[in-house]
């Protein structure tokens, strides 16, 4: 692999793919590229049971979309869904044979809450860990399954409360609500983390696919739901009012590093 924005290490049966996309790991046709080769090639090899995914920016995990740059990673994500859909790709890491784990630190917002939520299973920092479906905020909704996994994860009220609020949630409340399985110290993540994984990655592969296939029966939406919602954001993103709001932000900060320090600010400035 010739990746870019992402570091791989591997231990035993698991992969360690580390986020390394400056200035703040926006979610941008280069990532999604990435994401996209890495999949691929870690369920090409049979060797490779659990992919872990960490970033390397301790203040963003994935922040969100690179607004400016839609069309272009909807495309990218098009060479594995099929289709260019975001929800549709991130929908391929709770189907596929391989295990997926968020072990999260910093902030994962929109559509990197929607990546992370997309794992079997997400594990997050206390004390820095800040979750959030910001799409709201510029006349957007959650279009790459965030709809789909809150609702069923949270229950309705909550989930309501998480996408019409576009509000900020820390690790231990997002752990609380459902959103992620454990809310750890920072400084126990990483051993508990890489300790799941090689335990997983030990017991037999063909068990470990057949229950998460019978899970995903139970739990998992349909693709054509990932699809409506994907089709709904591209509408409205389009839209003159989702535009004026998006400007609005970007000049207020939006997509730098130290303007989504502050991002509920930004949001509740915007027109």
């Amino acid at each position: 692999m010739n990746l870019q924005t992402i570091d791989v290490r591997r231990d035993g049966a698991a992969w360690f793919a580390s986020i390394a996309a400056p200035p703040m790991n926006l979610l941008g046709p280069e990532l999604v590229r990435d994401l996209v080769a890495l999949v691929r090639t870690a369920e090409a090899d049979d060797s490779v049971q659990v992919l872990v995914f960490r970033s390397a920016d301790p203040d963003y995990f994935v922040a969100h979309v690179d607004v400016n740059r839609i069309a272009e990673y909807r495309q990218e994500a098009a060479a594995l869904a099929g289709e260019p859909s975001l929800g549709l790709l991130f929908r391929r890491l709770s189907t596929s044979r391989l295990v997926t784990i968020a072990q999260v630190e910093g902030r994962v917002r929109g559509a990197g809450s929607e990546f992370v939520l997309a794992c079997d299973m997400c594990f997050a920092a206390r004390e820095s860990a800040i979750f959030g479906q910001l799409e709201q905020g510029f006349g957007l909704l959650p279009g790459a399954g965030g709809i789909q996994h809150l609702t069923r994860r949270l229950g309705r009220a909550r989930a309501l409360e998480v996408v019409l609020s576009a509000a900020d949630y820390d690790a231990d409340l997002a752990e609380r609500y459902g959103w992620i399985n454990r809310a750890l110290p920072s400084s126990a993540l990483g051993d508990f983390v890489e300790t799941l994984a090689r335990r997983i990655g030990a017991f037999p592969g063909a068990a470990r696919a057949m229950a998460k296939e019978r899970v995903d029966a139970i739990a998992l939406a349909p693709a054509e739901d990932f699809r409506r919602d994907s089709d709904l954001f591209g509408e409205l993103a389009r839209g003159a009012e989702a535009r004026r709001r998006t400007e609005a932000a970007l000049k207020r900060g939006f997509q730098t590093r130290e303007g989504e320090l502050m991002l509920a600010r930004i949001l509740s400035d915007s027109p």
